[in-house]
């Protein structure tokens, strides 16, 4: 990489360092990334490349952790984070960005590592590297199903396993095959101020390119940039959102007259779609745990006009007198995340064990949720993960100790039409994997 300031930024070596500290810590990629950005003197060629190794490698790791295992006499687990990242990085580039020569790969590659106090290391990393591009890059390749899988598309072998139990083989195989590369951006066009298709026009003339959505007329998948940079971003005409969420929403069947709670909402998507749905009428309560993630509630919907919205801080698990009964509420709780494994690949590598606790406290607050539907309200669950422990387990669970709520169609037309509950895979709308479950509060007379 060729720059033309005073003491470049090495883009190479940004990414080990920030792949390092998802390592060390808990911190989600993307927010990692435009944190070191927003202080960094890299220019925009530099950005993309580092960018595109550091999401390439973290989505990639287990798959170049099997090539790595290979060309090491000592057992994997000896290597530093740094020099593992070293070799990472420099893997990736060999087998998936064509752009860069080998000869380039593995020559920054050894400059990195010469850095490194250990003297042995540099020549360590040349001879990995080398004896990978002798033996033709080729990916090692295990018996077993499950453990090809896991190979090639660098998922831990627990996981995989889990799913082909829940979803099956050639669903998994299908998630899998997903999980990997740049995803979508789509947007939700704020029909409050504009239609889909005077929004079109509008990002045309900024440079975007702009694809409809099969299945939800408001829905924009975008090309061409960062979105959040245009003039229509800054005018409220819209706001980012997977397609999923969107789902979600519809399933809701709002309407201009109801008052509507969203119990879960930060950082916002699903509150300002609903208050689209709504046309900016109608009483919409937002809640959220966090103060900082209240705030940029209260800011998208002032930016997008909607001044139905309020935004309020609560605990989702302990029931308020004070919050007003409503015919929807919606319940999109604090999940494991395995249905956005695209947009943060880090999450895969957790311990399935991590997400043991997590169906105790989904089930506590739909619980209190459910306490602040209206007879004949309703009642929507829903999770960015495809976990049934986290999915299906809770939503059976609820219906056990609830007797007065009942299953009933998310939608009654268009795909999967009558379903009340809904594992979405991204191969069914383009969208990112999502829970989804509708209840319907009995009336007394009903009960």
């Amino acid at each position: 990489m060729i720059e033309n300031v005073k003491n470049p930024e090495n883009p190479r070596k940004t990414a080990v360092k920030l792949l390092c500290r998802i390592e060390e810590g808990n911190a989600y990629s993307n927010l990692l990334l435009d944190e070191h950005f927003r202080k960094s003197r890299m220019d925009a060629r530099d950005k993309s490349f580092c960018t595109a190794l550091f999401y390439g490698t973290l989505e990639r790791r287990l798959t170049l952790d099997f090539i790595i295992e290979k060309y090491i006499v000592r057992r994997g687990d000896k290597l530093s984070a740094e020099v593992r990242n070293i070799l990472r990085t420099a893997i990736f580039q060999l087998l998936y960005m064509d752009s860069v020569p080998d000869s380039a790969a593995v020559n920054e590659a050894v400059k990195l590592a010469s850095k490194n106090r250990n003297p042995a290391v540099k020549g360590f990393v040349n001879g990995v590297l080398r004896a990978f591009i002798r033996d033709e890059k080729r990916i090692p390749e295990p018996e077993g199903l499950a453990e090809k899988l896991s190979a090639a598309y660098s998922c831990p072998l627990p996981l995989v396993e889990k799913w082909i139990k829940e979803l099956g083989e050639k669903n998994t195989a299908a998630l899998l095959a997903d999980s990997l590369g740049r995803p979508p951006v789509s947007v939700r066009v704020n029909t409050t101020k504009v239609t889909p298709e005077e929004f079109a026009e509008l990002v045309k003339d900024e440079g975007f390119t702009v694809k409809r959505n099969a299945y939800i007329p408001e829905a924009l998948e975008i090309l061409g940039g960062a979105v959040e940079t245009s003039k229509a971003y800054a005018d409220g005409l819209m706001h980012v959102q997977d397609v999923s969420c969107m789902l979600c929403c519809k399933a809701l069947e709002v309407d201009r007259h109801y008052t509507v709670l969203d119990m879960c909402a930060a950082p916002g998507g699903k509150t300002f779609t609903l208050a689209e749905m709504m046309n900016g009428e109608g009483r919409l309560m937002a809640f959220d745990l966090h103060r900082n993630r209240v705030k940029l509630i209260a800011e998208g919907a002032k930016r997008l006009g909607l001044t139905n919205v309020t935004a309020e801080v609560n605990d989702a698990k302990v029931f308020r007198e004070d919050i007003p009964q409503a015919d929807r509420v919606l319940c999109d709780v604090p999940c494991s995340g395995l249905g956005v494994i695209r947009r943060k690949p880090e999450i895969k590598y957790k311990h399935l064990t991590d997400f043991d606790k997590l169906p105790t406290v989904q089930g506590d607050i739909l619980d209190t949720c459910s306490r602040y539907v209206k007879q004949n309200g309703i009642l929507v669950y829903s999770t960015c993960t495809i976990s049934e422990a986290e999915n299906t387990a809770v939503v059976n669970g609820f219906l056990k100790l609830h007797s007065d709520f009942e299953l009933v169609p998310l939608w009654n037309e268009g795909r999967f039409a009558g379903e009340s509950m809904l594992t979405v895979l991204p191969a069914y709308f383009g969208s990112d994997g999502f829970f989804i479950a509708k209840m319907k509060r009995r009336s007394a007379a009903e009960g």
